[in-house]
């Protein structure tokens, strides 16, 4: 695991906290219950940021999301819940 995420709730806002240093830049999908992707986020995170903050996801629809972070090859998902 190179990335947590603070909160597994989320309204506005997801700040992911990064456990190893980022080699490549950093990658993350949200998708929906159905699979569909509904935002993206890119980043090259300069050496020594240990977070990173993916705002403007004040728009999405209420509901459990899925997000798949990636760092090079290296994969890994979790699941979400926007809520109010």
């Amino acid at each position: 695991m190179f990335a947590k995420v603070r909160s597994n709730i989320f309204i506005d806002a997801l700040t992911l906290e990064l456990v190893e240093p980022i080699r490549s830049s950093l990658r993350a999908i949200l998708r929906d219950d159905k699979g569909c992707e509904c935002s993206r986020f890119e980043a090259n995170v300069p050496k020594g940021d240990n977070t990173v903050t993916w705002k403007g996801l004040n728009d999405l629809p209420y509901g459990v999301y899925t997000l798949e972070i990636s760092e090079g090859e290296d994969e890994q998902k979790m699941r979400l819940v926007k809520r109010v």
